[in-house]
């Protein structure tokens, strides 16, 4: 009896993926529920597990094929998988001694021990970053370790400098052709398309954070004692957003044809960086939340945006966007649009510069902010309103405990 793989539903307005990575090649023994493929979407990556165990007979949609919802990806040919004591006829390797065992490399232990196989991309992204799998956590079923994982450890710096003594190689390829991810491929698409139809202008200002610092180191201690949660400061720029949108509520609107859609609620994007991309987690009706309900919510959405598990609801609906390019240490950007909201601010790093208060030359730690907005709904009058409306609740925190 043969069994149909088909296309998993993707999500809300998602109607086609791209094949990324079979783990399993024709002729293999599949068990319920083991990892047959990783499909690759717009915005998260969707496995694709075994309905039935079996024996893999038919792979139809090979890797970096574009398939859409429902559409075949493999047949299955039920009752065929070979008892585990026949799947390996090979002669058995004498067993090592205990000084061998004891020379043996962690990752050669590791991966000896382990029952399920790393993804193929994986596996390749590992060898040229010189890693091993002792080194990067899996995250898939059964802890394999997909591309996503590698690349996280990548980007924590997990790499291994290569050897002084490794011989150079004079004779390697220049340069390499990689095709762009789906999830690249929508960002460019996306930021582009921003570019092309909103008017978009950026206006800036500095904000000092001598208030919200001293606030927060006063409180950080007792804030997480009492809520579980890490005080920092996202929760005060959010609130500091969202007073300021009540006062210039066009910042919170969009442009629907020759309408102009105003929201009596705010859902914030908060941009996070990862290592497949960049992705903008929505929290609902933030408006409506306090300072430990928005940080409990921003420490949920950024650990499942860097692990690769929000879906594609929870990044849908914002109305306005934070990007915080200061923790990469950006002193100064203009962020672009995230359509079809007409606004979006970008944070910066915090540095201490000399500053004149009152006739005084003195040291404050000072952030620049960007408003990146759509011309078309937003003058500048309401721009630069938004953005010192910011800017005076950062710099006197009660202001937003009176709504002024």
């Amino acid at each position: 009896m043969s069994t149909e793989v088909r296309v998993p539903t993707l999500g809300e307005s998602v109607t086609e993926a791209t094949v990324a990575t079979w783990f399993k090649q024709p002729g293999d023994s599949v068990a319920v529920d083991e990892m047959l493929c990783e499909l690759e979407t717009d915005k998260v990556t969707v496995e694709v597990p075994s309905p039935v165990a079996g024996t893999l007979s038919e792979i139809v949609a090979a890797e970096g094929d574009t398939v859409g919802v429902d559409a075949l990806l493999a047949q299955i040919s039920e009752g065929d998988a070979k008892p585990a004591a026949e799947k390996s006829e090979a002669p058995k390797e004498d067993k090592p001694t205990e000084t061998e065992e004891a020379s043996a490399p962690p990752a050669a232990a590791k991966e000896g021990n382990k029952d399920t196989e790393d993804a193929p991309s994986a596996k390749k992204l590992m060898a040229e970053n010189n890693l091993s799998a002792g080194d990067v956590d899996g995250t898939g079923k059964d802890g394999r370790v997909m591309k996503e994982d590698v690349q996280k450890a990548i980007a924590a710096g997990s790499s291994k400098p290569a050897t002084a003594s490794a011989p150079a190689q004079d004779n390697g390829p220049r340069e390499e052709r990689v095709k762009m991810t789906r999830l690249r491929q929508t960002i460019a698409k996306r930021l582009k398309d921003s570019q092309n139809t909103a008017a978009m202008l950026t206006t800036y200002n500095e904000v000092d954070m001598t208030e919200v610092m001293a606030l927060r180191n006063e409180y950080k201690d007792l804030f997480l004692k009492k809520h579980g949660v890490k005080l920092g400061f996202m929760s005060f720029f959010t609130k500091a957003c969202i007073h300021a949108l009540n006062e210039v509520p066009e910042v919170n609107a969009e442009i629907d044809g020759t309408d102009v859609v105003y929201k009596n609620y705010v859902n914030m994007g908060i941009a996070a960086g990862t290592p497949t991309g960049l992705v903008v987690p929505v929290i609902n009706d933030a408006d409506q939340m306090s300072f430990a309900a928005i940080e409990k919510a921003i420490a949920e959405k950024g650990a499942k945006a860097r692990d690769g598990k929000l879906s594609m609801a929870e990044m849908q609906g914002g109305t306005f966007t934070i990007s915080n390019g200061g923790v990469y240490g950006s002193l100064m950007s203009s962020p672009i649009l995230n359509p079809p909201q007409s606004g979006i601010l970008g944070m910066h790093k915090i540095q201490d510069r000399p500053m004149a208060i009152n006739g005084e030359v003195v040291i404050r730690p000072m952030m620049y902010l960007a408003l990146s907005y759509d011309h078309r709904i937003v003058d500048g009058k309401g721009a630069v309103t938004f953005l010192v409306r910011v800017k005076e609740a950062l710099e006197d925190p009660r202001r937003l405990l009176m709504d002024l």
